[in-house]
């Protein structure tokens, strides 16, 4: 389909086919100032040449504002790139053809858009200032400007700080940082609906305040500290901070050092030159600013002058001198031991004067004493600190004899005369015995021993005439002293005194005093003797314990007459016996109350209580019994038993920040003690701090723990799948995959065939025990099922109420048949089975009848027992258990206890089990039973007593139990 433009030039065309016709598109235009605009001529008839003429009548050259082109014989394109003002006017497309023209004109009109000529983005203004917000616009006709601030039109009615000027700027009088954000600058030019914006952010720019942390700032001088000077500046933009000293600026240098932003003045190695004012400057756009920090130095005191000295012993007077230095002036003290001396303080005896001047401190011995040597401290302080110095002041005195005068021993015990000398010089001692100095030529049992301050006679007595008097004397340079020191006969101590006996049932508490003489040597332990009026003593040493002054017997018999007797012992034998007390232990009865301890595990919410064992109460104890709770609630936690020979329990999982309580409690045959309690209270849970580097979170942790759990999981799963035939893909692929299961019926043929194929010598053996549907046991505990590993044979225990189970077993003829004969006789055995079934279903439907018991059954004592029966491969076995076995299992039947049997044979036929064999793969039994019908040995049943109201077990094992191989079924 043509279209119309088409259609009416072929009209024109067809109406004027002997003229030219010319067309302008479009037919005016309008350009915006740099825009580029094309307009197309087209020419109908034939035409020789196309050309375009400017407005000033010259034809128009391709150029690179103005390009013409001619597309094909009927078309030209003029185009017009980035239009000026001087582009506008009236432009002619004038097309020929031989005598033929004609041309065709357009008007292009050039106006000015909306143009922001100058309108910063960001303009900047000081606090305080007349803000002019500028914002040139270009535009024809002229623009009508609009000024929003974050959003909403200026009304400058409604503030007069606004002002819209005639040149479209924004004022803005007394600017505020309140006044910051974002402006807009609107243009709008409403003949041709045009609409532009710009959007213009003003920064109120603050001058710079100072807030200095500490006016003046004290420092110590010459100790190598520094002095930290700080001033916080705020303003707008972030002010910089620079610190100056008398007009000089301060830069990082070994002597001062700045923090990032200035703010803090460090100077190291503080002396007293440094002392002085120190400007803070911070600048910014909007000014300066400046405050002053001032810096006081001290001197920490220092002892420039202290000498060590000597004297001799009672000397006249001695001056000890002590010089300091510091700022400010410190004060001196003086120091002897813990004895202090200051200015103008005398001692007690009048012996020490103190004297101080200025700088300077003298101390005065009056009279010099041999205790007066020693170290001297001299301490200078002032508000800064101190500074302590110690002087030796030598005393040189003539020896003083110390140590202890008596000491004893006894015949063949050596023992020590400690001979102590004080001497400056040092002395030499000498020991005489009766003016005789020793070790003489005939002394064998004495020596000596030395050190530079003390002298040891070390003496065996071999007679009394070794103990005595010894002297020691020593002398130095200034003089000499003697001291005589005594060795004494040491004897046995004295008896103890028992001062009561504090029984129980098997032990008793001695309480005593100790001897009034020890002997002149101390007692080492306490020998006990007790016994039976009448009978041998007893006799026990207990060794001496500080500050005990009691004694346990144990292992007494409980309402038992003793007597108790004690003797102190010491190095020189056994002292006398006290009297003996009489007493007598108190009757069997509940233990004593344990001794406990309770320690806080370091889990810190884990206890470990101890307990020490007190009287048992005459017979032994059985276990300990423990509860524990926290003390907020009543509810106690479940006992806790604990055997006798134990003497700990250990309380884990508590909770944290807890206050528990724990009684103990001893019982024995008697009964229980009293309860022994200990409180204590939990350690606070500890908060989890993360290991910086690990990068694994706690969820990170569980997931990983999680997915090595489950790959745990499949390998267990696997191993069982292939080793046991069970677990989930056993499971998957008995039912999706149809195979059979580890429990089915062929299973358990293959399994039992396998067992007894392995020694073909042997027959299976069928075994149906009888048991009480839920016999109780000698805890009182439920029965336990019998498994693979209990032994058929062993005795079960009797009691009137019930009936030990059966063993049915095959005749021992069945060991020496041979492989085919095995197979013939377990035919046989399946078809008697199947016959004696049979023979019981009548028996059990007709037992409400009094008449004679079926055959095969023995008297109403005996009731009927289930046959033997083959589990070779092709048959399966499946036994019913009877109804009233049925009904025994039911839950309200567990607990019944069995009624005794009367004997007669209406309850012996009820008391009958009804025993229902099926027999599956029924075509392969009845082909093997026929078979080998002619060749089967004829077996015997046994048939034994069988507990009324009794469930039914066929368990099948070979003569001698092949091992177990974890895979055995049960029937």
């Amino acid at each position: 389909m043509l279209q119309t433009r088409d259609l009416i030039w072929t009209l024109l065309f067809i109406g004027c086919a002997a003229s030219i016709q010319v067309q302008i598109t479009p037919t005016q235009g309008e350009i915006s100032v740099g825009e580029s605009k094309f307009f197309l001529c087209e020419v109908v008839g034939d035409a020789t040449d196309i050309d375009w003429y400017a407005p000033s009548g010259e034809k128009i050259v391709s150029s690179q504002d103005v390009f013409v082109s001619r597309t094909d014989e009927s078309t030209s394109t003029l185009t017009i790139y980035h239009a000026t003002v001087d582009s506008s006017g009236n432009y002619k497309c004038v097309a020929k053809s031989a005598d033929k023209e004609a041309q065709a004109t357009v008007q292009v009109k050039i106006f000015q858009k909306i143009s922001f000529k100058n309108a910063p983005s960001l303009q900047e203004f000081n606090e305080g200032d007349n803000a002019d917000i500028v914002c040139d616009v270009v535009s024809s006709p002229p623009a009508t400007i609009f000024w929003k601030h974050k959003g909403a039109k200026i009304h400058v009615a409604k503030d007069v700080r606004f002002k819209i000027m005639e040149n479209a700027h924004l004022q803005i009088r007394g600017i505020k940082k309140t006044d910051e954000g974002m402006y807009t600058c609107e243009a709008r030019v409403m003949a041709r609906g045009e609409i532009d914006f710009r959007a213009i952010k003003v920064v109120i720019n603050v001058l710079p305040t100072i807030r200095i942390r500490q006016a003046e700032v004290n420092a110590t001088a010459d100790i190598g500290t520094s002095a930290m000077l700080a001033c916080d500046a705020d303003g707008f933009p972030e002010p910089t901070v620079t610190w100056a000293r008398n007009n000089v600026v301060l830069e990082t240098d070994e002597k001062y050092s700045l923090n990032e932003d200035g703010s803090e003045l460090l100077i190291k190695d503080v002396t007293k030159v440094d002392e002085g004012d120190y400007t803070c400057m911070a600048k910014n756009k909007a000014g300066e600013k400046e405050e002053e920090v001032s810096l006081n130095v001290f001197v920490t005191p220092r002892i420039t002058y202290l000498n060590n000295q000597t004297a001799s012993e009672l000397q006249e007077h001695v001056t000890l001198t002590c010089e300091a230095s510091g700022e400010p002036t410190p004060a001196i003290t003086w120091s002897f031991g813990p004895r202090v001396f200051t200015e103008r303080e005398q001692s007690l005896d009048g012996n020490v004067v103190v004297r101080s001047d200025a700088r300077v401190s003298s101390l005065t011995l009056k009279y010099v004493q041999f205790s007066d040597a020693g170290q001297y401290l001299c301490t200078a302080r002032n508000p800064i600190g101190q500074d302590s110095k110690n002087m030796y002041l030598e005393v040189r005195y003539s020896p003083k004899i110390q140590g202890p005068v008596t000491v004893y021993t006894w015949e063949g015990n050596s023992a020590n005369i400690s001979c102590e000398v004080l001497a400056h010089p040092g002395a030499s001692v000498v020991w005489f015995r009766d003016g005789q100095q020793l070790p003489s030529a005939n002394t064998t049992n004495i020596k000596i021993y030395s050190t530079p301050t003390a002298s040891y006679l070390e003496i065996t007595p071999e007679s009394q005439n070794d103990f005595g008097s010894y002297n020691c004397t020593a002398t130095n340079v200034i003089g000499s002293e003697s001291k005589e020191f005594l060795m004494i006969q040491a004897e046995v101590p004295s008896a103890p005194t028992v001062e009561g006996v504090a029984p129980f049932s098997s032990t008793a508490m001695v309480n005593f005093e100790e001897p009034d003489s020890n002997g002149g040597v101390s007692v080492l332990r306490y020998k006990v003797d007790w016994r039976q009026p009448g009978q041998d003593w007893s006799s026990r040493e207990f060794e001496v314990e500080t500050g005990t002054n009691q004694i346990i017997l144990t292992g007494l018999k409980p309402e038992t007459a003793y007597e108790v007797k004690m003797a102190a012992v010491n190095g020189k034998g056994d002292g006398e016996s006290s009297p003996s007390t009489p007493f007598t232990t108190k009757p069997i009865r509940e233990p004593s109350a344990p001794k406990l301890e309770a320690k806080v595990q370091k889990k810190g919410n884990a206890l470990k209580v101890n307990w020490v064992k007190q009287d048992d109460g005459g017979t032994p104890i059985k276990h300990y019994l423990v509860r524990y709770k926290p003390k907020h609630v009543s509810d106690w936690r479940p006992e806790i038993r604990v055997p006798h020979g134990s003497d700990h329990v250990l309380l884990q999982a508590l909770d944290w920040n807890t206050e528990y309580e724990v009684y103990v409690v001893a019982e024995n045959q008697q009964g229980k003690s009293k309860p022994a309690v200990v409180s204590f209270r939990t350690a606070m849970q500890p908060t989890a701090i993360p290991v910086g580097g690990s990068g694994l979170g706690t969820g990170a942790i569980v997931g990983i723990l999680m997915v090595v759990f489950l790959l745990l999981l499949v390998g267990v799963d696997v191993t069982c799948y292939f080793l046991n035939k069970c677990g989930l893909l056993m499971c998957i692929a008995v039912n999706f995959c149809g195979k059979t299961g580890p429990g089915a019926k062929g299973k358990d043929i293959e399994e039992g065939k396998a067992a007894f194929t392995k020694d073909e010598s042997k027959e299976p053996i069928v075994e149906v025990r009888t048991e009480e549907a839920n016999p109780p046991t000698q805890d009182g505990g439920a029965p336990t099922e019998p498994s693979e590993t209990t032994p058929l044979t062993e005795a079960e225990p009797t009691s009137p109420d019930t009936t030990s189970p059966v063993v049915n077993s095959l005749p021992t003829a069945a060991s020496n048949s041979t492989p085919g004969a095995s197979e013939r006789n377990t035919a046989a055995a399946v078809e008697s089975a199947k016959s004696a079934a049979e023979a019981s279903l009548p028996a059990s439907a007709g037992s409400k009848d009094s008449g004679p018991a079926p055959a095969g059954a023995t008297s109403s004592s005996t009731p009927d027992v289930g046959p033997l029966v083959d589990l070779s491969e092709g048959a399966s076995l499946t036994v019913a258990p009877p109804k009233a076995a049925t009904a025994a299992s039911e839950p309200d039947a567990k607990a019944a206890e069995p009624k005794e049997s009367t004997g007669s044979p209406s309850t012996a036929s009820t008391a009958q089990a009804d025993i229902k064999v099926a027999i599956d793969d029924k075509a392969n039994a009845n082909d093997a039973i026929t078979k080998e019908a002619n060749a089967t040995e004829t077996k015997e049943v046994k048939e034994v007593d069988a507990v009324p109201n009794s469930t039914t077990e066929v368990k099948t094992v070979p003569n001698e139990a092949p091992v177990a191989n974890g895979n055995e079924s049960k029937a």
